[in-house]
């Protein structure tokens, strides 16, 4: 079957950027299709490629603003379809305009529009397509590596048809990730930080494994964990969902939560067929 992955979020989001990820791993790309010829593309390209994406943003905002659900729907009949959602926060959209003094699209549109009621206006005509978004991505604090890294795990690799387990460690103190369906505190857990030879380690080293095994109540929470994910994941599953992500976090994302994850996912891998496991903080503490 086609996969179509479609694009869409504020401008300044890094729609672009995701866009080239995807056409270096062998997708066709369409940048701003007029939404009338969307329904017609599957059959325009029918034999030439099998995997498409595409990005849709205000710049046809009136012409699909009514039609985009009936249109996505229709598309889902005969392809694998996945929408994808681009956003960053009003701040971090206007110090990117600013750095790269770009005209906003919606003040071309609308003249008289100051840069930042540009900004929140786009957010409020793209709302009907954030809300049928089956993966949303917040990029305010994400480097073009995190992006790449995303779009690897949430996009990439997906298979076509079926659900997709992403378990993620993440540290409170830099923000619950915004993309999270589930998300768990392991802070009460014993904390190998105070361990002064287990410091300067991470979750996915024997000697923090070892540590925290030796705690029950670690396995204990591993376990209803587990038991809470498993409980409801067929009527997940047949709620036509692409994606779930359950976090878990700890104060820095660094012991804790990474060992706890990685338990979790590999009890998953073993039972479901298409599961991530992404540790949020990593790059943080390989610096």
């Amino acid at each position: 079957m086609l996969q179509l992955v479609i694009l869409s979020g504020r401008s300044g989001s890094g729609k672009s950027t995701a866009l080239d990820q995807l056409e270096d791993a062998g997708f066709y790309c369409v940048d701003n299709i007029p939404i009338q010829l969307l329904p017609f593309l599957p059959d325009a390209l029918k034999g030439k490629y099998s995997r498409i994406a595409l990005n849709l943003d205000i710049r046809n905002i009136s012409d699909w603003q009514q039609d985009l659900s009936n249109i996505i729907t229709q598309l889902k009949g005969v392809a694998d379809v996945v929408v994808v959602y681009m956003d960053s926060s009003n701040q971090t959209l206007l110090k990117r305009y600013s750095e790269t003094r770009r005209v906003h699209p919606l003040s071309l549109m609308q003249a008289g529009l100051s840069l930042e009621e540009a900004i929140v206006e786009e957010g409020e005509l793209l709302r009907p397509i954030r809300e049928m978004s089956d993966l949303f991505i917040d990029t305010s604090e994400l480097s073009i590596h995190d992006l790449n890294k995303i779009i690897t795990n949430k996009v990439l690799n997906k298979k076509a048809g079926h659900l997709r387990l992403v378990f993620q460690s993440f540290g409170f103190k830099f923000g619950i990730p915004t993309d999270a369906d589930y998300v768990f505190d392991a802070r009460f857990l014993p904390n190998p930080h105070w361990d002064e030879s287990l410091r300067p380690l991470t979750g996915l080293d024997k000697p923090v494994q070892d540590f925290l095994k030796q705690h029950e109540e670690v396995q204990a929470f591993i376990d209803k964990i587990c038991s809470c994910i498993e409980d409801w994941l067929p009527m997940l599953e047949q709620n036509n969902r692409s994606y779930v992500t359950v976090a878990i976090g700890c104060t820095g994302g660094k012991h804790r939560s990474v060992y706890v994850t990685e338990a979790i996912g590999w009890y998953f891998a073993s039972r479901h067929s298409d599961v991530a496991i992404v540790h949020r903080e990593q790059n943080k503490h390989d610096k």
